[in-house]
């Protein structure tokens, strides 16, 4: 089964307009995006396509390349103070510390649940692509509790937050990555989700039949958007996620879906 995750998007995003709407007011969604890289500026406009759909304001902070540490955090409060949730697009200048950055949104306005000081177990809402996966999962009928999962990659967008959760919903997960575990493990999975941005790597030899294949890796190949998981792989899976069109929509709209599980918990 090929997932389509256009499909899926538009789903979510119908069942969350009209509670959006209840709302009853304006939500503004700050992001704070550091230089100008086109790959950023694409998922950016991604996001904000999605937030105008939902009647949302999409309220953007723009620093330049050169901005300092202590601008881009005093830019993440500004927007903190002045909406409702806030993104920091990522990823930052390697002069920016990365997790200072994300350390300045505190967890009841942080839709992307990274804030790196808050335990897991204690955020209000998880990861946007980890809530896509299991989405995913769910709505193809792969049953997660019990099930061996391989998560290959354990970067802080998907694989760190993904194996949390589908371990805290009875998955029994392991991480393959350059320095740990080895891609035989991929054999005896009933379940791999890659994030690991290694174009192609794994193999229909790597995996068992009837597989369920969750790719949220994304690098770019010869001017195309590719995912971790070779094409061939879709005829020996159960279920199979392309790249792009699968994982990614289905995220973005899971980002929303935490903005307002975040508005309707800060209102009780």
């Amino acid at each position: 089964m090929q997932i389509d995750g256009k499909q899926i998007a538009e789903e979510l995003y119908a069942a969350l307009a009209p509670r959006f709407s209840l709302l009853g007011r304006k939500v503004r969604l700050g992001i704070v995006v550091v230089g100008h890289n086109p790959v950023i500026e694409s998922f950016v406009r991604i996001k904000t396509r999605s937030a105008e759909r939902l009647g949302i304001e999409m309220v953007r902070i723009s620093l330049p390349e050169e901005a300092t540490q202590e601008e881009v955090i005093a830019a993440v409060r500004k927007s903190v103070v002045e909406t409702d949730a806030v993104i920091a697009q990522l990823p930052v200048p390697k002069h920016i510390d990365t997790n200072a950055v994300l350390a300045a949104i505190p967890p009841e306005k942080d839709v992307d649940a990274l804030n790196p000081i808050v335990a897991d177990e204690e955020r209000p809402v998880h990861a946007p692509v980890a809530l896509a996966v299991v989405e995913i999962l769910q709505r193809g009928g792969i049953e997660i509790a019990g099930k061996r999962v391989v998560v290959v990659g354990e970067g802080r967008l998907v694989g760190k937050p993904a194996a949390w959760l589908l371990r805290s919903l009875g998955a029994e997960v392991s991480i393959f990555s350059l320095e740990q575990g080895s891609i035989e493990d991929l054999k005896d999975a009933d379940i791999v989700v890659s994030g690991a941005g290694n174009p192609g790597f794994i193999k229909p030899e790597h995996l068992k039949e009837d597989v369920a294949l969750v790719d949220a890796g994304t690098s770019e190949l010869n001017k195309k958007i590719t995912g971790d998981i070779d094409p061939a792989c879709a005829d020996k899976a159960s279920l199979y996620t392309p790249v792009p069109g699968g994982v990614g929509p289905v995220a973005v709209a899971m980002i929303f879906r935490n903005l307002l599980d975040l508005l309707e918990k800060a209102s009780k």
